[in-house]
């Protein structure tokens, strides 16, 4: 079984060292107003196994690097998602009869960052409840 793994390993680092060396050639050669690589197919090779080392080796750095950027990007499209939704809650009340029902939302940009927040962290709340 481990000989069988290591052999699965070893063939995905090469199909994706051969993938690299394709895209590093291909975009040399069709996007090269962006890309420029000179030395031929030894050029390709060379950075296509750079490429695929430091994908091994660096990139988990980078990603533990990055974790606070990523948390901080994910926690603002979530307001942003929740904001959305509810201007669109806000639209739709702002159609509606008002002896029926009337919704605003006070305090400006920071009062719609809140009722975001709380909307979003009460429907997480309940989506657990209910898994």
């Amino acid at each position: 079984m481990s000989s069988e793994n290591n052999t699965h390993h070893a063939l995905k680092l090469a199909i994706k060292s051969i993938l690299n060396i394709v895209l590093v050639w291909t975009m040399s050669l069709y996007l090269n107003q962006y890309f420029s690589l000179s030395g031929g197919i030894v050029a390709a090779i060379i950075v296509g196994a750079l490429i695929t080392l430091l994908n091994i080796f660096f990139r988990p750095i980078l990603a533990i690097i990055l974790l606070p950027l990523k948390l901080f990007a994910t926690i603002i499209a979530i307001i942003i998602s929740n904001g959305a939704f509810i201007y669109v809650v806000h639209l739709a009340t702002q159609r509606m009869d008002s002896s029926l029902v009337q919704l605003e939302i006070y305090g400006g940009p920071w009062g719609w960052i809140v009722v975001a927040i709380c909307f979003g962290l009460a429907n997480w709340v309940m989506k657990e409840m209910f898994k």
